[in-house]
């Protein structure tokens, strides 16, 4: 499901924002966007996010703040200061003026230099991974208001799936008695007024009969439907159930109507369909 989530912490003179974006995807596809130097939090970063989301493809943007007084250190290279030190007594040796002082030596080339005190892994991780949870939870909010509308919707198509099961059972019997009448009505055309084998007849109504029985078919989805909405009305991931669920539904409705031989069984083939194709749709939003 679509979503974002915010999430910052702060301490220890440092603070982290995390940003989140999550669109619909079949699997776990994370994309983390992290400052220079923040390789070591991958990998915990990855762990987290997995504990709250198992589909989507989820952006993740972190950054970073140092706002750390005392985060650079100065240092002396006492061996090149002596250098300077020396060439000055030399120049004077030679009548030059030395005037050479401790500021005049410290402000010589490469003389002073400041360094980054390198930051605190595990406070960083700790910060970093805070962030993320109240990211997560932000961003589960989010998702979770726009799992109830698909609750909604996708329960509403397992109801048309029911009814529309009714209607195909309340027409299956009266399928024969239909053919059997439409093949009197032609054989009759056909041969005038010459009598009518009964036992062909018959056998010819029995095997269409056999072909075109669908009472498995029927039964499995009714099965299916009911698996269906249990399912919706389990807590935790349920995603990839219903959507393995959806290709057995369309399975079943698909060899329904490839024994159709009648318009009306074919026209609720095609209703019963339609809500499965919605169904499949909407799954690929549910977690």
């Amino acid at each position: 499901m679509t979503g974002y989530g915010k999430g910052v912490a702060e301490g220890y003179e440092r603070k982290v924002t995390i940003e989140m974006k999550a669109v619909n995807h079949r699997t776990l596809d994370l994309i983390i966007k992290t400052p220079r130097g923040f390789s070591f939090c991958d990998d915990m970063l990855r762990k987290t996010l997995s504990e709250y989301f198992y589909r989507g493809h989820i952006e993740v943007y972190v950054n970073y703040e140092d706002n750390r007084q005392n985060k650079e250190k100065v240092s002396c290279d006492t061996e090149l200061a002596l250098q300077y030190m020396q060439v000055a007594k030399e120049l004077e040796q030679k009548g030059f003026v030395n005037d050479m002082t401790v500021s005049h030596v410290l402000r010589m080339p490469d003389v002073l230099k400041a360094e980054n005190i390198e930051d605190d892994e595990e406070i960083v991780l700790e910060l970093v991974l805070k962030a993320a949870r109240i990211a997560c939870e932000n961003l589960q909010e989010m998702r979770k208001h726009e799992g109830q509308m698909l609750y909604s919707d996708v329960a509403a198509r397992f109801d048309n799936l029911e009814n529309i099961l009714k209607s195909i059972k309340e027409r299956a019997p009266m399928v024969a008695n239909a053919y059997a009448e439409r093949l009197t009505e032609r054989i009759t055309e056909a041969l005038n007024d010459v009598a009518i084998d009964e036992a062909r007849f018959y056998n010819e109504v029995a095997f269409f009969v056999d072909r075109s029985n669908i009472d498995e078919e029927i039964a499995r989805l009714a099965g299916h439907i009911e698996h269906g909405c249990a399912i919706m009305k389990k807590k935790g991931v349920k995603g990839e159930a219903l959507d393995f669920l959806a290709q057995e539904l369309l399975r079943e409705t698909n060899t329904i109507g490839s024994k159709s031989n009648d318009l009306e069984l074919t026209r609720y083939v095609l209703a019963a369909k339609n809500e499965i194709k919605k169904i499949k749709e909407q799954i690929q939003n549910i977690e």
